[in-house]
């Protein structure tokens, strides 16, 4: 069996070859992520990570299962692959340690925008040691997270401890949330939580419908000054109108993640606006990680090797390519 990977190395620091220890017997292969459909042959299952899947990917090889090193599959024609007979799978963020790995990415941006990092190591490093700048403390802030998935889930309990007073809103409220949060509402109450928040963090699953819920009636609703971190895709938040609310100071700082357009340029106004700390949509990038989500997508492969159904599809094709 043959696994190619839309991408030559998992991480600048762990090689698709790394796998082959979980996957004896299997040929593991990597290609750059433009380049997928020219490296198909012999191929039986498509890992995308960043490649795009599209109808005509798929139908340029025989492969019967696209299966995601993670979590996201925004870039998967999964009708297309139903309608050809291809299973399409992906490791859930809290099976895969993915969830957590974000929501700790999370705090740090959200803490380093309350603390003002960024000014306090500057202070040091320029010898104004007694302009040390006021930060904000969690205890008694009212911080509202947007999506109740894995991710927000694992963000909620880690934030509980600071003594925060959370929010939650999602898509289906009558679902609920984890005991930590003092409320969970629908998207047709975000308007009236966004005034009570000092700190918005954004944890949506992206889909059809959704791309910039955070645009300028969001942020105008806002608590002058409340903080934002995106820490989940970069097409959920208008960044035109995010960049206009921190020049007018509605938003007080933000911490991004994740960007509309990956990789983001750095000269952006938005990644080089005094009040913005961004990542390379690292969150997700830990050892736990990798080894976790190595461990059940190489378990899921073996399950579709001995003709089992895998854990995790989202289609249910009528037959099986």
């Amino acid at each position: 069996m043959k696994v190619l990977f839309g991408r030559e190395q998992l991480s600048a620091e762990l090689s698709v070859g790394q796998l082959g220890e979980k996957l004896p017997g299997w040929q593991l292969a990597g290609c750059p992520p433009a380049l997928i459909a020219d490296h198909l042959a012999g191929v039986d299952v498509v890992c995308p990570l960043g490649a795009r899947i599209t109808a005509q990917v798929m139908a340029a090889g025989t492969f019967g299962l696209v299966h995601q090193f993670g979590v996201g599959l925004e870039n998967v024609d999964v009708a297309a692959a139903t309608e050809l007979g291809i299973l399409v799978a992906r490791v859930p963020g809290d099976a895969g340690g993915n969830a957590d790995s974000c929501a700790e990415m999370a705090i740090l941006l959200l803490l380093a925008l309350a603390r003002r990092l960024d000014e306090s190591r500057s202070a040091v490093l320029e010898g104004r040691w007694f302009e040390r700048p006021v930060g904000r403390s969690l205890l008694d802030a009212t911080v509202l997270i947007a999506g109740l998935g894995a991710i927000g889930v694992a963000l909620a309990r880690r934030l509980a401890p600071f003594g925060s007073r959370l929010l939650g809103v999602r898509a289906r409220p009558e679902l609920g949330g984890p005991s930590e949060l003092e409320l969970v509402a629908g998207p047709d109450q975000l308007p009236g939580l966004l005034a009570r928040a000092d700190a918005v963090m954004c944890c949506a699953a992206l889909h059809t419908g959704n791309a910039g819920m955070f645009g300028s009636p969001q942020f105008a609703a806002m608590k002058p000054g409340a903080l934002f971190v995106n820490v989940a895709r970069g097409r959920l938040v208008d960044e035109d109108a995010l960049l206009a609310a921190l020049d007018s100071g509605q938003v007080g700082g933000a911490g991004l993640d994740v960007f509309a357009r990956e990789p983001a340029d750095p000269l952006a106004p938005l990644v080089q606006h005094p009040h913005v700390i961004a990542t390379p949509h690292a969150g997700w990038h830990t050892g736990l990680m990798f080894q976790r989500s190595g461990e059940a997508f190489a378990a899921n492969l073996r399950r579709y090797e001995r003709g089992e159904l895998p854990l995790w599809v989202v289609n249910s094709p009528a037959f099986r390519r």
